[in-house]
């Protein structure tokens, strides 16, 4: 079947993320990656590779096809494939949850392995809210969050995620109620805003009796609109959460393993949640794997309950091909030094995007750790932008009113700098698309 064949039966069958059906948009064809490349079926715009400026929405922080990665899998297949986890253990799965209590902020001691990123935010809140009920506390059912937020498409995340400027408003009247303190501060360097930090305080203090626990993505919002926030602001939910008897939970989905330049993003604050999320980066973009972690007043307190256990339990909760990748990708990225390599994309990312600030159509520009992000000042035009990106020899999937990129970490400087080029046609083009 050749790739024109693939496409015919692609639009005609395939529903991808976020798209129609039938879609409109023709995607490329992969036929192979290696290294921070993807090989086309078909050139676009000459090329028969792209440089991957995306790790595969964030996931593949070390490129494709690693050696170590690949072998830990054909090591694993050999012994199995798969195991239920009701019942029976095994040692990757094992090895894995003491290697993230081991690297995660003490006091987590725990580690619940789902499915997805989606997934492990519904385990989160289903830990807050069995915790308080197993505690007596039925009332504490609700859950805080600030605006401009993504935790996932199931439903309780998107109960989380921001009711307005975000895609789940369709849901509004059949989503749990949640309540919604207005979006942070920008700027990751700017000081604590004593106005903001005084409407949280509020805000939780006014709700505490029903709420059962505070979410947020810690520094990065992710899809929600890639803004960057100060710590502090970590550090003031840690003290209202504790002073007001609410537990707090981060959502490091996107921002676990180094991507931020912290290891963790709570790692900015020295602060710790009462329950932490991971996903994506976790097996190294090679198989779907991510892990719930909580503290052991969190997991005693349901265990203390009229029904003395999680209810919940994946089918494929735990997977051995799985965890063996997230071990192997742990390890290689702990043995590397990825905080070099991470400060060094930083560098190149400024020096590569600079030209961006001040270009017609252009919001603001920003980077922090391996994420670049240039705001558009209206909706990116997405094919006039994916397809100006894949003249540059670049893969960059833009959404709203954004062009960024968040590039595995063995990109090299030549590569970076090569993404800065395509981001900046692609809002060249987008703004031109408008008839800027």
């Amino acid at each position: 079947m050749d790739a024109a064949q693939l496409l015919d039966l692609d639009r005609a069958h395939v529903w991808h993320p976020y798209g129609p059906m039938p879609g409109t948009v023709r995607p490329f064809v992969v036929e192979s990656a290696a290294g921070v490349r993807l090989r086309l079926a078909q050139p676009v715009g000459g090329h028969h590779e792209l440089i991957d400026g995306m790790s595969s929405w964030w996931a593949a922080i070390h490129g494709y096809r690693h050696p170590e990665l690949d072998a830990a899998v054909r090591d694993q297949l050999g012994r199995m494939s798969h195991v239920m986890f009701g019942g029976l253990t095994h040692r990757p799965a094992v090895e894995l949850a003491a290697k993230l209590v081991e690297l995660t902020p003490d006091p987590l001691q725990h580690v619940f392995l789902a499915d997805s990123g989606s997934v492990a935010v519904e385990v989160a809140l289903k830990m807050c809210l069995q915790y308080w009920q197993s505690l007596g506390r039925p009332e504490k059912h609700r859950v805080l969050t600030w605006r401009g937020g993504y935790h996932g498409d199931t439903f309780h995340p998107m109960s989380v995620c921001d009711p307005e400027g975000g895609m789940h408003h369709l849901w509004g009247g059949v989503l749990p109620r949640q309540l919604f303190a207005e979006e942070p501060p920008s700027g990751y360097d700017a000081p604590a805003d004593p106005a903001y930090l005084a409407h949280l305080a509020e805000l939780i203090g006014r709700h505490a009796g029903e709420l059962a626990a505070v979410i947020v993505e810690p520094v990065v919002q992710g899809a929600g609109g890639m803004r960057f926030h100060s710590p502090a602001y970590l550090t003031a939910l840690r003290e209202l959460c504790d002073a007001h008897d609410v537990l707090l939970v981060f959502d490091e989905i996107a921002t676990g393993f180094g991507r931020t330049g912290e290891l963790f993003a709570a790692d900015h604050a020295g602060v710790s949640p009462d329950v932490m999320c991971l996903g994506k980066a976790l097996t190294g973009g090679y198989l779907t794997l991510a892990a719930t972690l909580c503290t052991s007043r969190v997991a005693e307190g349901i265990s203390r309950g009229e029904v003395p256990v999680l209810a919940h339990g994946p089918t494929f909760m735990g997977n051995p091909l799985a965890a063996a990748a997230a071990n192997a990708s742990i390890d290689l990225l702990l043995r590397q030094d990825w905080r070099t390599e991470v400060k060094r994309i930083e560098a190149a990312l400024r020096d590569a995007l600079a030209p961006c600030t001040g270009q017609p159509g252009v919001r603001d520009v920003r980077v922090l750790g391996a994420i670049g992000v240039v705001q558009l000042d209206a909706p990116v035009d997405m094919a006039a932008a994916t397809a100006a990106a894949a003249e540059q020899g670049v893969w960059l999937r833009p959404f709203r009113d954004l062009i960024y990129t968040m590039p595995p970490f063995v990109t090299g400087d030549p590569d970076v700098a090569a993404i800065g080029r395509a981001v900046a046609a692609a809002a060249a083009a987008s703004h031109a698309a408008h008839g800027g």
